[in-house]
């Protein structure tokens, strides 16, 4: 029965050409709400992976894009000063971009799979020793917190659309005689703002992961302007003292 007051509704047949044009709303309509409704749900912890192999030999640079948004978020670099034939040094350094901070007070923790990188840890900002060595006389030796270590992680403290992250670098090195030789492997970050991550770790709490798969590009391409590549070096020539 009729509720009082009310009339009942008329079923209307709409012209098929308006039919289709309404159908076809709603099924574009409802498919940006998916759309939307997936950007909209909450943020769940996933961690972003990118296994590489890069070697990082004296005068070249190594440009870090954790996040592969074609920016570079911290530069390794291996530098060569030649001061005479017998005073020679090399410098492994990382250079965070901006505001972007590393682990570590005067230089660059190396640490152990299995450190917690977070708002707990110590950070700071500015350019960091990795390791160096030299040649003075005839005399080599290397020396710095990155000398001669396997499987390594460099703390790492950035900014996306100034919200905080955490990620890693996972490197190895050798000194021969002066020279350092660094290889990059790997690295990841939190997606989360402000979530720490674990050294080492490639994976969230519930076993996922995003992996960008090993860096695909010759090395040089975000050098060139070819900014869907994460990872830049350039030689550059040995640095003299007159």
């Amino acid at each position: 029965m009729e509720q009082s007051g009310q009339l009942p509704r008329a079923a209307v047949n709409l012209p098929k050409q308006i039919g289709k044009q309404v159908n076809l709303y709603a099924l574009a309509a409802g498919a940006a709400g998916v759309g939307i409704m997936a950007l909209a749900e909450p943020a769940e912890a996933e961690i972003v992976y990118t296994p590489t192999h890069v070697n990082i030999a004296p005068n070249r640079i190594v440009g870090l894009d954790l996040n592969h948004d074609g920016s570079v978020d911290f530069t390794i670099r291996n530098l060569l000063y030649i001061y005479s034939t017998y005073a020679r040094r090399d410098d492994l350094t990382i250079i965070p971009k901006g505001a972007n901070q590393i682990f570590g007070h005067a230089s660059a923790s190396a640490l152990k799979g299995g450190v917690k990188v977070g708002f707990s840890g110590v950070f700071s900002a500015g350019s960091k020793s990795m390791a160096f060595g030299t040649d003075q006389v005839g005399s080599f030796y290397c020396n710095g917190q990155w000398a001669k270590v396997q499987g390594r992680y460099l703390g790492l403290k950035f900014s996306i659309n100034g919200q905080t992250h955490f990620g890693w670098a996972r490197l190895s090195t050798t000194c021969q005689l002066y020279k350092i030789e660094a290889v990059l492997t790997g690295y990841a970050y939190e997606t989360v703002a402000g979530k720490a991550i674990v050294t080492g770790q490639t994976k969230n709490e519930a076993g996922q992961a995003l992996s960008h798969g090993p860096a695909p590009a010759p090395l040089g391409v975000l050098a060139t302007g070819a900014g869907a590549f994460s990872i830049w070096r350039r030689e550059q020539p040995a640095v003299s003292s007159r």
